[in-house]
């Protein structure tokens, strides 16, 4: 690939984020008929909170399932790190460095906190099914390794008084927390984020925001999220692109796209002249 930017980027707010880690190309994703996503290419670069935003049945969705690998697009392509990616399963995407969180919140239920957190190390755990049973030597040392990850990302979350607790009897709020603890302790270079703050009040979206920007800037991931609350959006986001009717219409620093006429048009359904 020959258009790939190597150089970093400075936001207008003085943060300086880093080169092209990802890049989304003339994408077309259809169902049958039905055009999802048409022609949208954009990038995300490393170290940057990158929003997609747009009004119900915009694409939004369809286009993280298509980074994510769970939708393969029949026109167009995806670079990650200046490489072009073939069709690939989530697991495999996992292993390339990228997780994410779902709208609808997939945890494991009758699991414990630790435990639904401990399945985000998956990917880390290199020995052999049989010594993991006998839990012997190799096994037994990459479990206290895990477990050591997962108790700081506890830590860090803030969620150490329900550790022990099945999440189907946490409130929503902890469930998405926990749901994020999950995804971080794959320790991702990129993290998706889909609507982490879709139906919580005032309070746990303030929470949610700040364990996202610590994320950013602690661990130094690179995350790229879907968000309706266009006010976390405009506080939290280096970058946002907005999507509407499967169509990229506007892409550039939050203050830009909050002045772009297309964009108020799309969720105001103002007219402009």
């Amino acid at each position: 690939m020959n258009d790939m930017n190597h150089d970093s980027y400075v936001t207008p707010d003085g943060r300086t984020i880093g080169p092209v880690m990802m890049e989304v190309q003339n994408i077309t994703l259809r169902f049958g008929g039905v055009v999802a996503i048409k022609d949208i290419s954009f990038d995300i670069r490393e170290g940057e909170i990158r929003a997609i935003i747009g009004p119900n049945g915009a694409g939004k969705s369809s286009m993280l399932n298509v980074i994510n690998g769970f939708y393969h697009p029949q026109e167009g392509g995806i670079y990650f790190r200046g490489e072009k990616r073939g069709p690939m399963k989530p697991y495999q995407i996992a292993q390339q460095g990228i997780a994410r969180t779902f709208q609808n919140i997939a945890l494991f239920k009758g699991m414990s906190t630790l435990d639904n957190i401990m399945t985000g190390r998956f990917t880390h755990m290199k020995a052999p099914v049989w010594k993991q049973a006998l839990w012997h030597g190799e096994a037994e040392r990459e479990e206290i390794e895990n477990r050591e990850v997962v108790e700081k990302i506890i830590d860090f979350l803030e969620i150490q008084a329900i550790r022990k607790t099945p999440v189907g009897r946490l409130p929503y709020g902890l469930q998405k927390r926990v749901e994020l603890g999950r995804a971080l302790a794959a320790e991702p270079k990129l993290l998706l984020l889909d609507e982490p703050m879709a139906g919580m009040n005032v309070e746990e979206k303030e929470d949610m925001s700040r364990f996202i920007l610590d994320v950013n800037d602690e661990f130094g991931t690179t995350i790229a999220l879907i968000e309706h609350d266009m006010g976390v959006v405009m506080d939290i986001s280096d970058r946002v692109v907005v999507l509407d009717y499967g169509r990229k219409i506007g892409d550039g620093t939050p203050a830009e796209v909050i002045a772009n006429p297309e964009v108020i048009d799309a969720y105001l359904g103002v007219s402009h002249d």
